[in-house]
């Protein structure tokens, strides 16, 4: 990753997870003029969100996976940019909260965790290589 990746403790991106991709992608096509693409990402469908003129995408979107309970709906998930996912989720224990999912590898761009505050918020953390 370049020099200007974004700096800790600021959102780096957007995601939106879904059992209906299809009817997402339209609903979010017609509403914002957004075009799906494929990312062509290694083992699993995921789709970026365009914008015409624009070069960084709006956002991604991914079909919910089959373990996540069925009472789960479609959410947007935020992720945070940290310098140090491993310290990130130690302190998330150590505040109270908990860590959901990860740390996990995206191969080819850095790592990343998804957290419970205490309160019950949800919000995912990213650590660029």
């Amino acid at each position: 990753m370049s020099d200007n990746k974004p700096k800790h403790g600021t959102f780096c991106w957007d995601e939106l997870m879904t059992r209906d991709t299809g009817a997402a992608g339209k609903f979010y096509s017609q509403l914002l003029g957004w075009k799906p693409v494929d990312s062509g990402m290694p083992g699993m469908t995921y789709t970026m969100f365009k914008v015409d003129g624009v070069e960084q995408s709006a956002g991604g979107m991914m079909a919910m996976p089959a373990e996540v309970p069925k009472q789960v709906p479609s959410h947007w998930m935020a992720y945070i940019t940290v310098d140090d996912i491993d310290a990130t989720s130690a302190k998330v224990k150590e505040l109270g909260g908990q860590v959901l999912v990860g740390p996990l590898p995206v191969p080819g761009m850095g790592r990343f965790i998804a957290v419970m505050d205490p309160a019950g918020a949800t919000v995912s953390f990213f650590q660029f290589d």
